[in-house]
């Protein structure tokens, strides 16, 4: 399916830092709950993400993240999620974040 560059302008991809992660035991899969600071624009937004295969708590702490900010809000087993963390699935179907570098501001929108 093709798009035209209008309809990719509205996917608001946003660079961000991940600045607190914790278990997230209700879910249904195994995830974490993650806050990233997007900027003084945005802020800190936080969402669900099922990227325990290849990330620690400790390894995601800190980390230059690309998030999806303006597709609504999402209640994920009564957690709001706000953003949705980007991705690829590896050959098992485990996500491998997408990243930014080297590092941009918290909050620059994806050109």
């Amino acid at each position: 399916m093709t798009i035209n560059y209008g309809d990719f302008e509205k996917v608001d991809l946003r660079s961000g830092t991940v600045v607190k992660v914790e278990e997230f035991a209700r879910a249904k899969k195994p995830a974490y709950k993650v806050w990233a600071d997007f900027g003084p624009e945005i802020g800190i937004l936080q969402t669900s993400a099922q990227v325990t295969v290849h990330y620690t708590l400790e390894s995601l702490m800190g980390r230059s993240i690309v998030g999806c900010v303006n597709l609504g809000e999402k209640n994920i087993a009564g957690f709001p999620s706000q953003f949705l963390l980007v991705g690829f699935a590896d050959d098992n179907g485990a996500i491998c974040l997408v990243t930014v570098d080297p590092k941009a501001p918290n909050g620059r929108k994806l050109c």
